[in-house]
């Protein structure tokens, strides 16, 4: 009879261990062991591919190795109005290939676009949760042939169900006063848990009236321009404006979360400001990599606040997508409210690209107006 408990847990906490020590694996460019019921398959990181290792994997696969590319990707390399994942049959696993597949910026489809199972959307799934980029080399294999091989497995059932878990498991690790300039009066809460890979906090400026609609942002990190002062981005502006809103107007909560660049994460941002420099759109560039608009998940932005006790609130944001997942997650959304940025000449094209692309409600004529020099 199979154990109930573990020591880690009952079986969904110890899926939760295992995608964890996955995620880690996937990053160190060491590939992983997907099941599927009797079905398995190596996943490695199609950019993190070592030469040795593809040798390996190419003698191992037998000619039934693929590339498993996102939508987003194979529009780029030419398979318009592409919607679904999809695989490239690699008889030989040649890194010239997957380099023109998964890198090159003018890398195009050489062969016929398959579509793609749950064991490989699974895999894509695990790149997108290890912050590198969407493509995934991926091996059939019998457990036999991988006998004795020092490889971490992990079902598809748990990487599916990995991101609601974590939201679930979210816990209060620690909570402190931290008076900022201009609020003094504020609490700095962590939580474990949730999305990324690293702790999430919520800022509590003043007292905010947890009985009424509670001020809220949720702002995710960007290390550019929150802490040095991008000229690329408005990021700065919102987070340090809000605070300042929120010490002034009786409180509120910003919920500070571990989404860097649209939920990339920093390399692909870097990756994606490279090839902003070199005059393409910000959700081209996305694109390029093989992102969506925005990869960014918010329901476990509501547990933060359910734990807080806050059940309505005031969006504080630009983006309909954060007002509708906030609803989706049970909490009242009361009201909006618009947060400024600043223009300038190296952002107001990501601006207008974020009105006209991603719907956010950023008026530009008032963004100018309020850039412009006062008499």
């Amino acid at each position: 009879m199979p154990k109930s408990r573990t020591l880690f847990g009952r079986p969904h906490e110890t899926d939760i261990v295992a995608v964890d020590r996955a995620i880690s694996e996937f990053r160190a460019g060491r590939p992983v062991l997907l099941r599927s019921g009797e079905r398995l398959a190596l996943a490695l990181s199609a950019e993190l591919a070592d030469a040795g290792l593809v040798q390996r994997l190419d003698d191992l696969a037998g000619g039934t190795a693929h590339l498993v590319l996102s939508a987003a990707r194979l529009r780029r390399l030419g398979a318009k109005g592409r919607a679904e994942t999809g695989i490239l049959a690699m008889p030989a696993i040649d890194l010239g290939r997957i380099e023109n597949l998964a890198l090159k910026i003018d890398g195009k489809v050489d062969a016929p676009v398959a579509p793609a199972s749950e064991i490989d959307n699974a895999a894509l799934e695990l790149a997108r949760l290890a912050l590198v980029l969407p493509a995934v080399i991926l091996v059939p294999v019998s457990a036999k042939a991988v006998a004795g091989e020092p490889l971490l497995e992990v079902s598809i059932e748990a990487v599916n169900a990995y991101r609601a878990a974590q939201a679930a498991s979210l816990t209060i690790v620690g909570r402190a006063p931290v008076p900022l300039e201009g609020a003094p009066d504020t609490e700095f809460v962590v939580f474990r848990g949730g999305e990324g890979l690293r702790d999430q906090v919520a800022i509590i400026v003043g007292n905010p009236d947890l009985a009424t609609a509670v001020p809220v942002r949720l702002h995710s990190a960007c290390l550019t321009g929150d802490l040095f002062g991008s000229l690329k981005c408005d990021c700065g502006d919102q987070l340090r404006e809000t605070v300042q809103w929120m010490a002034e107007n009786e409180g509120g909560i910003l919920l500070y979360l571990d989404q860097e660049g649209r939920g990339n994460g920093i390399s692909n941002k870097m990756r994606a400001y490279k090839l902003q420099s070199q005059g393409w759109d910000t959700y081209d560039a996305d694109e390029v990599l093989g992102f969506d608009l925005d990869q960014r998940h918010f329901d476990f932005a509501a547990t933060m606040l359910k734990q807080l006790g806050v059940t309505s609130v005031t969006a504080l944001t630009n983006n309909p997508l954060k007002v509708g997942a906030i609803k989706a997650a049970g909490l009242e959304v009361a009201a909006t409210q618009r947060v400024l940025g600043r223009p300038n000449v190296h952002n107001v094209r990501y601006l207008a690209s974020k009105r006209d692309r991603a719907g956010h409600f950023i008026d530009m004529d008032a963004l100018m107006a309020r850039a412009a020099p006062k008499d």
